[in-house]
């Protein structure tokens, strides 16, 4: 980025909080301030009370190398040896302590939801939520710290952002009664009805064991082999071959607490609940295509996505919304189980009320001591809120506190600065690994005399604010012991219908061809006729096109489809438009054209809560442009819309040896990558815009004016407004027709 660019701070993604100097500082310097869209969590001691109100103070102090313990250092490039070609002496403290701590500085990764992206903000309650909760973070205009962290589930730290899979969508409240985690997905249902599946699930998801492949993905045999085994599986199976499998953003996904949980008012009143965050830009998807060119060319595409739209402000916002049921003896809504994590309840039987907003608005300091060393826990409860007998959340109420154990290395894991507790902890709890509290006192036990009686537990007084405490909703338990599941778990197939019932034509090609590809890849014939038999349940025409995609006859189900009503809220398509915010728009220039109005147009675009990128044949600047991206460095998956300021001739290095996107040019009138970039936007439903010259590449590249979704004119304004209305729907779907 050119340091002398006025819309310098408009571009996210500068490294650094200024531009580097050319040559090596040497004059010594404090440590610089985070960079303006970074926070880090509030400084609060281990046990919740604030501290220094300064975020600075838990980063480095003073501008002189020292050691850990604080001693300053004259030289950190050679170890102390025994004369200039001598051995090394192990009396070098300071090599002793580099090197001991690098060698120690991984922890393990997830065995899911490895690879993540995290962001500050705050949860804004509505107030509405007062006649089902007595949580204080609920009322009206309470604002409570939030940090969420995105992820998705099968792949390692190290995989690709863009693959077809489950996302998770966790959120750790920091409120004033305790820390509350609301660990959802992007999808609303789950592939296990019972908790003590998840590691069979898991394991069959994850690459083969003795190939360790295929990464970060469940188009293999292993996956197929359990799902088309377990039925219960179909409804989330087929959420993951949709759309909704491979989101366009972190920021334009949905997300469910996937649990039904059960709320208690002020006056010891039970609901069930289920809780769903909705996006205001609405929910988008990438393409297939679209995904798998991101893998290559740039598998941090959603972290990047999500940092970069904080950073230009184009800050996430949620809404927060829970479906309300009866808590009646047998919890079921409508004949749905609600306590079958397969199962969904339509919105259009049980709608979505809105309690709350959040939003995302800072960035972390620090991927490791935030992102990577946040704990989550579905136990993590506060007043108001507790879990129900679901056999999924059960299992996962053991199974967070266990696994934080091995990777944070003790039992101390929530004295991390990230998840430290707002409110004063006086827990009992004592030593183990990484204590960072120094406790007072001689009686961790109570009832004590020796500290006074202190601590004291609260009252049942659930309308003392200063008094009240966490609720065990009382419920009666009854029933033999026994390994089972009631009869309303065994439908497996009424509801994975409804959902494809509920898909517009166009999302339905789009799970044909998911289906089409995964089974594909298995190789085992008979897993393939399974799950053949599984989509014959579902859906008739589902299961033909797949089955025709694979070179099979397809089988006729195993009994009557059930009749169904779709829900067109369970649809992508469906509202609109939505804002804009943070979207990406790039402008192809001709440094041979006209470029008057290009300034206006990234003004515009700017105005407009959107990222304009300057598209150019070479780096720099093109007249008084700064040049974002060059023919060689861009894909067309990087844009939301693409806008034509110009018509550029082949450059000097659109030669195939030097960069492929080259390829075989048809034609030297319009660089190849331009003519490839139009094409891969076209095909993608992306909008496309052009005005002057830029009209004659959009006939260079074959694409016609009189299509839906591209736009063309004389001039720049008008091309540009009808541009950005059309964006608003995120893609142009009736260009293409559907079966």
């Amino acid at each position: 980025m050119n340091a002398k660019d006025p819309k310098h701070d408009a571009i996210p993604g500068a490294p650094a909080p200024a531009p580097p100097s050319l040559t090596e500082p040497t004059e010594p310097v404090d440590p610089l301030s985070p960079k303006p869209d970074q926070g880090t969590p509030d400084t609060r001691t281990p046990t919740g009370a604030p501290a220094d109100e300064d975020p600075r103070s838990v980063g480095q102090q003073g501008r002189w190398l020292t050691t850990s313990t604080g001693t300053r250092l004259r030289d950190t490039d050679h170890s102390l040896k025994a004369g200039e070609r001598g051995p090394t002496l192990l009396q070098d403290h300071h090599l002793r302590e580099k090197i001991t701590h690098f060698d120690h500085e991984r922890i393990p990764e997830r065995v899911v939801h490895a690879r993540g992206a995290g962001a500050h903000g705050y949860f804004e309650g509505y107030g509405t939520a007062t006649p089902v909760t007595f949580a204080g973070l609920f009322a009206e205009g309470k604002r409570t710290p939030v940090f969420v962290r995105f992820s998705t589930v099968l792949g390692s730290r190290g995989s690709a952002d863009t693959v077809r899979d489950t996302r998770g969508f966790a959120t750790k409240f920091y409120t004033d009664e305790g820390i509350w985690d609301l660990v959802g997905n992007n999808m609303p249902v789950f592939f296990i009805q019972d908790g003590i599946k998840f590691p069979d699930i898991i394991h069959a998801g994850k690459p083969h064991p003795d190939r360790e492949i295929p990464q970060a993905q469940s188009a293999h045999d292993t996956f197929w082999d359990f799902v088309s085994l377990h039925t219960e599986a179909q409804h989330h199976a087929l959420w993951n071959m949709s759309d909704r499998g491979i989101p366009r953003s972190y920021r334009m996904m949905e997300g469910f607490g996937v649990h039904t949980f059960r709320l208690v008012n002020a006056a010891g009143e039970t609901s069930l609940v289920k809780f769903h965050w909705k996006p205001r830009l609405g929910v988008h998807s990438l393409t297939w295509e679209e995904a798998q060119l991101i893998g290559g060319l740039d598998p941090d595409f959603h972290r990047r996505d999500l940092a970069d739209a904080i950073e230009a402000g184009a800050h996430p916002e949620w809404e927060l919304g829970i479906q309300v049921f009866e808590d009646t003896e047998d919890q079921l809504f409508q004949g749905i189980d609600l306590l079958d994590p397969t199962k969904l309840v339509p919105e259009e039987l049980a709608p979505v009320q809105p309690i709350g907003r959040m939003v995302l608005d800072r960035n972390p300091t620090n991927f490791f001591a935030e992102t990577e060393q946040v704990a989550f826990h579905v136990g993590h409860l506060v007043p108001g809120i507790d879990v129900t007998d679901d056999p999924l959340v059960q299992a996962r109420l053991f199974s967070y506190v266990d696994t934080q154990l091995t990777r944070l290395g003790g039992p101390n894991f929530n004295q991390i600065p990230v998840n430290r507790a707002h409110a004063p902890v006086n827990d009992m709890l004592r030593d183990g690994f990484h204590q960072h509290a120094v406790h007072a006192g001689v009686a961790p036990y109570r009832p004590n005399s020796l500290d006074g009686g202190c601590p004291f537990t609260a009252g049942a007084d659930l309308s003392d604010e200063q008094t009240r405490a966490f609720v065990d909703a009382a419920r009666n338990v009854t029933g033999l012991k026994v390994r089972a599941q009631p009869a309303t778990f065994d439908d497996h197939f009424t509801q994975p219908r409804l959902f494809w019932e509920s898909m517009s034509p166009t999302e339905q090609e789009h799970i044909i061809r998911a289906y089409a590809f995964e089974l594909g890849k298995c190789f085992e014939q008979a897993i393939k006729e399974r799950q053949l038999q599984a989509l014959a349940n579902i859906d008739g025409r589902l299961c033909a096109e797949v089955a025709t995609a694979l070179g099979l006859p397809a089988p006729e189900p195993t009994g009557e489809l059930a009749d169904v009503t779709p829900s067109p809220a369970l649809s992508q398509l469906t509202g609109g438009p939505w804002p804009g915010d943070g979207r990406v728009v790039g402008i192809v220039v001709d440094p041979d054209g006209d470029l008057a109005d290009v300034p206006e147009v990234r003004e515009t675009i700017l105005a407009a809560g959107m990222v304009p990128l300057v598209i150019a044949p070479h780096g720099g600047t093109v007249g008084e442009l700064t040049v974002q991206r060059t023919f060689a460095t861009t894909r067309s998956v990087e844009f939301d819309a693409v806008l034509l300021a110009g018509s550029p001739v082949a450059a000097p290095d659109a030669l195939p040896l030097r960069d492929a996107k080259a390829g075989a040019a048809r034609t030297t009138t319009l660089d190849p990558r331009v003519v490839l970039l139009l094409e891969e936007a076209y095909r993608h439903a992306k909008v496309i815009g052009a005005w002057g010259e830029g009209v004659r590449a959009l006939a260079v590249a074959g694409i016609s004016e009189d299509q839906p979704g591209v736009v063309s004119g004389s001039a720049a304004v008008g091309v540009l407004d009808e541009v950005l209305a059309l964006a608003g729907v995120h893609r142009s779907w009736e260009r293409f027709a559907s079966v």
